[in-house]
């Protein structure tokens, strides 16, 4: 008789704070420059250096932990997690372990239509690690030697826990999107995966269907894409069902994934906390925070994305539409900017060149929403001569594509282009009677019932106009004037 299992999953998500500075010293935690060069006696564990709490990121631990639920500890404790690893030189790690941040949050996700609350057991604040650059190879395996950059040792993390609540890789993939959405959002880590800027450590464990006895688990260390996720869950419960079918026993260990191959392999044995020795950071008095100091902090709470998505909703934005004002922050922020000045523009009509024409005319410039020409009081400018009537919408791609490289404001581009579309059918008739009689085939193809030749004829006519013509009008007066042929 063949076993069928169920996953058990838990997943500790680290999520880097947006803080300029590292959490116990004043290096810049900024990505990509040169290797070795933010460290100081601090940040490299020197004798004699002692660490200073970053006061901002422990304000963003506690938005962090107020937007999931839980529950903010007015005392919490650093700790030191002992081991040893190339790069990390002090030879432990300051983390929080008996007494962290936050306690006892939820995450709600949705999975085929389908509600799910996700436990989250704690959030707990800790400097990250050093990065060992690989010689020879792309990963450990196959490298000749490792050399160590310890720029980020010492940048703020938080990490997320959450409760052995997920049951399957998509469940997964929707949690970790919901948080990063959540972090992003509230502005406390830029949820960029690729930079490592937020990880994740799979917990899964399998055990028969309908027992509730938790399987031995294992651990997979630092995925970093949302595919990764569902690939290294896919690999582990076929890695553990094989060997559970065999009669065999699944080892607590911790495991690597490797995507090229789809695969999961052995690191180290799992470890227990024991194994850490944590005990008090001799150099950090507890993190008191009294109920004054949490109110100071959450007074500004930010509007979190459900919110957001009622609001926008609200606004007779569409679903799809929602979807990408909450993943680009600086469109977003663009197109709030947008609302604030927005008069007689439908809130529909701004997010509508948003997110279409103008994100297109954007997309390749490295300043993109976050310092365009087109700010948004002369963008919603533009748009209200749009609205009003007074350009056609070819002429609103045409005098944007204008605003965004010169910066000029929408009356001066309606000047310098000729003045507002032509809406005069006794300006436009003598026009359309010229297109007619240079293109009688198509003429007879629209009598005949071939109405959609009528849009080359449209075509014409704002070419002859340059592109100045009222679209609707044009139509109407085509189909009048060919009636009477």
């Amino acid at each position: 008789m063949t076993t069928t299992y169920e996953m058990v999953i838990g997943l500790e998500v680290h999520a880097q704070l947006k803080t300029k500075t590292k959490l116990f010293c004043g290096c810049s935690t900024h990505f990509g420059d040169a290797v070795n060069t933010h460290v100081c006696p601090v940040c490299l564990g020197m004798p004699g250096s002692l660490p200073v709490l970053n006061k901002r990121a422990v304000e963003m631990a506690v938005i962090a932990g107020k937007a999931l639920n839980c529950d903010i500890q007015e005392t919490s404790v650093f700790a030191r997690k002992n081991y040893f690893y190339p790069d990390l030189p002090k030879g432990y790690q300051i983390s929080q372990f008996e007494l962290p941040l936050c306690l006892g949050g939820h995450l709600d996700i949705v999975v085929d239509d389908q509600i799910k609350r996700i436990g989250i057991t704690r959030i707990h604040m800790e400097e990250d690690a050093g990065k060992l650059l690989h010689q020879g190879s792309g990963a450990i395996a196959g490298s000749t030697h490792s050399l160590v950059d310890l720029n980020r040792a010492c940048t703020p993390l938080i990490e997320i826990v959450s409760e052995p609540d997920i049951r399957s890789a998509a469940e997964a993939r929707a949690y970790v999107e919901s948080l990063r959405i959540i972090l992003r959002t509230i502005g406390v880590n830029d949820g960029n995966l690729e930079e490592g800027s937020m990880r994740v450590d799979v917990n899964l464990s399998l055990r028969p269907s309908g027992t509730s006895k938790f399987g031995t688990r294992t651990e997979v260390k630092n995925v970093n894409s949302f595919r990764s996720i569902e690939r290294a869950i896919a690999s582990e419960f076929a890695r553990q069902k094989e060997i559970l079918d065999a009669g065999g026993v699944v080892i607590q260990q911790t495991r690597n994934y490797h995507d090229d191959t789809q695969t999961t392999t052995a690191l180290r044995d799992k470890e227990e906390a024991h194994d850490y020795r944590y005990f008090p950071d001799p150099d950090l008095l507890p993190l008191v925070l009294s109920k004054l100091q949490l109110q100071d902090i959450l007074a500004n709470f930010p509007e979190l994305p459900e919110q957001i998505r009622h609001r926008y909703l609200g606004l007779v934005l569409t679903d799809s539409d929602v979807v990408v004002l909450l993943e680009d922050m600086t469109m977003r922020a663009y197109f709030e900017a947008c609302l604030k000045v927005s008069g007689v523009v439908p809130a529909k009509e701004i997010c509508k060149w948003v997110v279409g024409d103008l994100n297109a005319f954007l997309k390749d410039r490295p300043e993109g929403f976050a310092s365009t020409m087109a700010t948004p009081e002369k963008f919603v400018g533009l748009l209200a001569l749009l609205v009003a009537g007074t350009i056609s919408g070819k002429m609103m791609k045409d005098l944007l594509q204008k605003m965004i490289e010169t910066g000029q404001n929408a009356d001066v581009l309606l000047t310098q282009s000729g003045g507002a579309q032509v809406s005069d059918a006794s300006e436009l008739i003598p026009v359309i009677e010229k297109v007619l009689a240079a293109n009688p085939d198509v003429v007879e193809k629209i009598k005949s019932g071939k109405s959609q030749s009528a849009e080359f004829l449209m075509g014409q006519v704002m070419k002859e106009t340059r592109g100045k013509a009222k679209p609707d009008l044009v139509r109407q007066i085509i189909a009048e004037v060919i009636s009477k042929y």
